[in-house]
């Protein structure tokens, strides 16, 4: 079976685009896509600071380019995850009547990690934390499929 999944943050400029470079690097044969419930950064690729952390763990995130969820992401996607509670309601209010589409925090995966959010590194400067967390949540994502 292969696994369509989307992650989401606010500008899809570092914490989903890395999800989704753990991710697809971790789960080669699952669809992966990212994406912001915000539109500031459409077009653009990921933020550099939080590229180069990645790549210096082995992850290219080169190839992404910010866009914004949209109604039709619940039919292309299996499963949505969002980074944070915020994101999460964002994400719910695009969702079409009658979309069975779940959508989970990332967190959830990683729930030995204690956290509710991803924090966004474009404010707190903290990447490689926030790359240590999204790791974890990809792996435990990745056990359970």
């Amino acid at each position: 079976m292969t696994h369509r999944i989307l992650f989401v943050c606010l500008g899809n400029i570092c914490r989903s685009p890395s999800a989704e470079g753990v991710f697809r690097t971790l789960v080669p044969a699952a669809t992966t896509d990212s994406a912001g419930t915000g539109d500031w950064h459409v077009g653009d690729p990921p933020y550099g600071p939080m590229q180069d952390a990645a790549s210096a763990r082995g992850y290219d995130l080169s190839d992404l380019r910010a866009r914004r969820i949209t109604a039709r992401d619940f039919d292309r996607f299996d499963l949505i995850v969002a980074m944070d509670a915020a994101n999460l309601r964002a994400i719910e209010a695009v969702r079409p009547a009658g979309a069975a589409t779940p959508v989970r925090l990332f967190t959830d995966y990683a729930p030995d990690r204690g956290m509710d959010h991803v924090p966004d590194p474009y404010m707190t400067r903290d990447f490689d934390g926030t790359l240590d967390l999204i790791e974890d949540c990809a792996r435990g994502l990745a056990a359970r499929l």
